[in-house]
């Protein structure tokens, strides 16, 4: 674990070595996905089965991997009621917070006379990336797929890995209450392949959204251009941003809450209070006793857990604005006060009785953020991932004729004369 302080004079070095921590450990995947993709593209099913005999153990037919109705029931009956109506009240809440954000088209005429404005329509067909294995989130399916539902998307493809044939059936449940069309069970980098290019059983779509592990990161980002892409997720983040009147368990709790997802993932604690900061290492490491995901937990919160005292809350926005976490949660006496400060960050949770965790499952906004420092520039899934913008230009006679000078003195100097001769022609 590490502690650094705004007070040490090495602060800035030790600061700057704390950013890229991360950075560089990541497996060389590229020319084995690449290899991947390739086979998918050539041999279309033949190859989808042999990678998911490969690596899922599944031995497979085409009939196989597409589940259908009587694997939806099955996996219905096999939920509790009470998971089965928090799905349901978590798309609900969902889809209530992506329609507050579906935008209007615009049209008007302006003084010229020409018609402006844009249209907004859904993307045609979207895939939609599962994780499966070691562990499976039904809250991915909602997070999702419910922005796409709403934005109009006509067609979404789950595909989902199945180690050894099995899939969790709260992923199934899932998919059913939000409504997925297609649901096939494949994996890693052949999956996204199968979603990019088509084979003959599974049709493409027109962009790929969901987390996977570093094969389907990879797999996404090299697809990129043929089909639209959600973002390359890196390992979950959180930081905390606390003052000493927090219950240290509390914090401990919420630090916890992302390092048990991933051994890469990252928990930073920012006070003003060393005595508090003691107390919440003291509290994680009780709690680490008895976590059924301790080794994984305890693995980041050694490795990359970080303590940060600062002197003040404006010193701490400052060092969260660098730090562009995944989450942030401001567990201080009046959030509010300095929320306006906070420009970079995928999501914001505002004081101690707003947990992380809440935002994962049931707040109503996408849990799919952006992480790595990607939030200086980049947002969390949403409505606007489904929907693309189309220009309307329409002049008339009269407005063609008054800009039409302007035009071809603009094509004339780019040396663009066919642009200029369309526009001239027409006067």
């Amino acid at each position: 674990m590490i502690r650094i302080s705004t007070s040490l004079p090495d602060f800035n070095k030790k600061f700057e070595a704390f950013l890229t921590m991360r950075e560089g450990g990541e497996a060389e995947v590229s020319s084995v996905v690449s290899d991947i993709i390739m086979h998918v593209r050539k041999n279309g099913d033949a190859a989808v089965l042999e990678y998911t005999k490969k690596f899922d153990k599944f031995i497979a037919t085409l009939d196989d991997i597409k589940v259908d109705e009587k694997e939806i029931a099955n996996a219905l009956a096999l939920c509790s009621p009470e998971l089965i109506k928090s799905l349901k009240i978590a798309a609900q809440r969902i889809s209530d917070y992506s329609k507050k954000q579906l935008p209007e088209d615009l049209d008007y005429v302006d003084a010229s006379g020409t018609r402006l404005g844009h249209r907004w329509t859904a993307i045609d067909a979207v895939g939609l990336y599962v994780p499966g294995g070691l562990a499976s989130y039904p809250s991915s399916v909602l997070m999702n797929a419910m922005p796409a539902k709403v934005a109009g998307v006509k067609r979404l493809v789950a595909v989902v890995p199945a180690p050894e044939g099995k899939l969790n059936p709260a992923v199934l449940a899932a998919c059913h209450i939000v409504g997925i069309d297609e649901i096939y069970k494949i994996g890693g980098a052949q999956a996204i392949a199968a979603l990019a290019y088509g084979t003959p059983s599974i049709k493409a779509v027109d962009k790929i959204v969901g987390p996977g592990n570093a094969y389907v990161a990879e797999a996404k980002r090299q697809v990129f251009g043929r089909v639209g892409i959600d973002m390359i997720a890196g390992p979950s983040e959180i930081l905390v941003i606390a003052d000493k009147n927090n219950n240290p368990a509390w914090i401990a709790a919420d630090l916890l809450s992302q390092a048990e997802h991933d051994a890469q993932a990252q928990s930073i604690l920012i006070t003003d209070d060393d005595t508090f900061a003691e107390k919440v290492i003291i509290e994680v490491e009780r709690i680490l006793i008895d976590l059924p995901r301790r080794n994984i937990a305890k693995k980041s919160w050694q490795d990359f857990g970080t303590v940060i005292l600062v002197k003040n809350w404006q010193e701490a926005c400052d060092i969260s604005n660098k730090i562009a976490p995944e989450h942030l949660e401001l567990a201080i006496a009046q959030p509010e006060e300095f929320f306006p400060l906070l420009r970079n960050a995928g999501a914001i949770f505002l004081g101690s009785y707003t947990p992380e965790a809440i935002g994962d499952y049931i707040a109503g906004p996408s849990h799919v953020l952006p992480t790595s420092r990607t939030a200086s520039f980049s947002s969390g899934l949403s409505v606007f991932d489904f929907i693309k913008r189309t220009s309307i230009i329409g002049c008339s006679e009269k407005s063609l004729a008054e800009l039409s000078r302007y035009a071809q003195t603009l094509a004339e100097s780019e040396g663009l004369h066919a642009h200029k001769l369309s526009v001239s022609i027409r006067s």
